[in-house]
């Protein structure tokens, strides 16, 4: 036996990972509120009267339709239908999958998805592992790669009729990797996989030397590395690593609606809830996750080659989600020699994920750190949603908008560049608006952190950078006129992001870009990205108010925000949703503005 082998038998302590994803779904909707402090306003539930039920109707059928309906609600049916050669031709990936069973803390092989499916005929599977047991089935796996790779063009379901199903990537290069093969191939040797864009549905609570080994393989290799947060309160997941790496892009989940309804189920997506999907901050006060991504969906049955199941509203069907959109932008930015540097192996890892953070869609309640008004400064992201959930199209708008340097930029585009330490202060990026009314900015800045190339890869804290953004609107007939719109400038993330309204008096703004205080003199490589929209997304949201996406305002609305305001006034308080009014609390106010909206539906409500 091999010194390595011997430290790997040693390290197989982490038997105890967790899955990022599971089968059972359960959702328990809390609605007794047997407090004192907020006894006076119960009462405004009874002004709802009974509360509506939603009974199960006769499903609609698919009827040819394209599945997982996900997929629709992230923007990538409209990315595919704009640019139809998107198939991830050309692009690798690599899924790590833990095996299934671990016996004396050894894995069993049963790590792989089974190719025997009918939406894996066209797929050329690479799999590796240590090849010391008969290779087994995941249904794990079955269902991440049926979401990237599957492609069935006569897929039927019972009671759903025929349609056409297709993952993200079905022309990707798709390597799946058993996770301690990957651990003894790429991470323990720092070895750059073969492959775009790793892929991890699964993690620890702790960080460890191999999850600080993925972040130092994404700093060096400038691969893309994306993993689930993890499944929540429920589950008893705090942020998971490598999802809460620093270089790693963490993914949540965003609950498909709560209707009896199965096709309603598979199409519709509400809102993402602690009870399902992990929020920050990190142990060391980081925001995580990234982003968030719909995770219900019609997904291969590892048991049945003609057969699909739901998935369910778990972090590891959100995360090929958002794996497989990287994976279209990686193909376009490959196909063009103007849009090369965003999937560069220096840094690109950050310009991609500028670019997918930035055009994220903003769902309700989405505000900075916890819920109060005066972190919006030093906390970049919200602690639940990220940056915002999935916008295929949207992100890939901003990629193709092209790389604009320093100076004169267009409303909408990216850049890869270094601040060379004290040579270099600042840089600033130049956009003119000529109409900034009811205009909205987002910004983002990303960079990584920096890591050993050794076991146990330690994180090299005295290199890592500390950027700050700026906004600032420019009078130039009179600079005394200028002032700071806005900043982001956090101590501990290696990110940075900018969300706010212009101010229609202006039409001139400088994006700068900056070290926050004094620095190494050394060189940092970063990823920008921005973009001008014409109006705020969220406000007229009816999920504001319908909290438990049931598709009616009714009281058991008023159940969730009493209970939301009742935590969020407690000790050591974690997220809430509730506050309508965005004024920093949960209060009387929110539950007014609620009671305002009785009775109002989705256009998919059933009764």
């Amino acid at each position: 036996m091999s010194h390595f082998q011997k430290f790997i038998l040693v390290n197989k302590s982490l038997s105890g990972l967790l899955f990022g994803g599971c089968w059972e779904v359960g959702f328990l909707l809390k609605t007794a509120i047997k407090t004192s402090a907020i006894g006076t306003i119960i009462f405004v539930a009874l002004l709802f009267g009974a509360t509506d039920r939603i009974v199960a109707a006769e499903s609609e059928h698919f009827d040819g339709a394209i599945v997982p309906q996900a997929l629709d609600s992230a923007g990538i049916f409209a990315l595919k239908q704009t640019e139809p050669d998107l198939t991830g031709q050309g692009v690798r990936l690599a899924l790590i999958s833990r095996s299934a069973t671990y016996k004396d803390g050894e894995p069993q092989n049963n790590y792989r998805p089974n190719n025997q499916h009918h939406c894996f005929d066209n797929v050329e599977f690479t799999f590796k592992d240590e090849g010391q047991l008969p290779a087994g089935l995941s249904p794990h796996s079955t269902a991440i790669c049926s979401i990237l790779f599957g492609e069935d063009l006569d897929a039927y379901y019972a009671g759903l009729g025929s349609f056409h199903y297709q993952g993200l990537v079905p022309a990707a290069e798709a390597g799946v990797y058993e996770f301690w093969h990957f651990l003894t191939d790429s991470v323990f040797p720092h070895s750059a996989p073969d492959a775009d864009i790793v892929i991890a549905g699964f993690g620890s609570q702790f960080e460890d030397w191999w999850t600080k080994g993925i972040d130092s393989l994404a700093e060096h290799y400038g691969i893309v590395v994306v993993a689930a947060i993890g499944n929540g309160d429920e589950a008893h997941d705090p942020p998971l690593y490598p999802a809460a790496g620093t270089n790693v892009i963490g993914v949540g989940v965003v609950d498909s609606v709560n209707s009896s309804d199965f096709i309603t189920n598979l199409t519709h997506f509400g809102l993402p809830y602690r009870e399902h999907s992990s929020f920050g901050p990190t142990a060391d006060g980081r925001c995580k996750p990234d982003i968030i991504a719909p995770g219900n969906c019609l997904a291969a049955d590892f048991n049945e080659p003609n057969n699909y199941i739901q998935t369910g509203n778990w972090s590891s069907f959100a995360t090929p989600m958002v794996a497989g959109t990287i994976g279209l932008l990686v193909q376009k930015a490959m196909s063009e020699p103007n849009l090369s540097l965003a999937a560069s192996k220096e840094t690109g890892n950050c310009v991609i994920k500028s670019i997918l953070l930035n055009s994220a869609s903003k769902l309700p309640y989405w505000h900075k750190g916890r819920l109060q008004k005066d972190d919006d400064h030093n906390v970049p992201l919200d602690y639940i949603q990220g940056s915002g959930m999935l916008n295929a199209i949207g992100a890939y708008k901003n990629l193709i908008a092209g790389r604009h340097k320093p100076g004169a930029v267009d409303n909408i585009g990216w850049d890869l560049n270094q601040m060379l330490g004290r040579e270099n202060s600042e840089t600033v990026y130049r956009l003119n608006i000529p109409d900034a009314t009811s205009q909205f900015i987002t910004i983002t800045l990303c960079w990584n952190n920096h890591y050993e190339k050794t076991y146990p890869f330690e994180h090299i804290y005295e290199k890592d950078a500390d950027l700050r953004l700026e906004l600032w609107a420019i009078d130039d007939s009179d600079p005394n006129n200028d002032y700071l719109v806005d900043y982001s400038d956090s101590s501990i993330d290696n990110l940075e992001h900018i969300y706010c309204r212009l101010d229609p008096n202006y039409s001139d703004y400088e994006i700068v870009v900056l070290f926050s205080d004094e620095q190494p003199d050394l060189p940092e490589r970063y990823g920008l990205a921005w973009n001008v929209t014409d109006k705020e997304t969220n406000t007229e949201n009816i999920y504001l108010y319908d909290l438990n996406t049931d598709g009616i305002i009714d009281r058991t609305d008023v159940g969730i925000m009493l209970e939301n305001w009742l935590g969020s006034i407690k000790p050591n308080k974690g997220y809430f949703i509730g506050d309508i009014n965005n004024d920093g609390v949960i209060d009387a106010k929110d539950v007014q503005i609620l009671v305002e909206h009785k009775g109002q539906k989705t256009n998919w409500y059933k009764r």
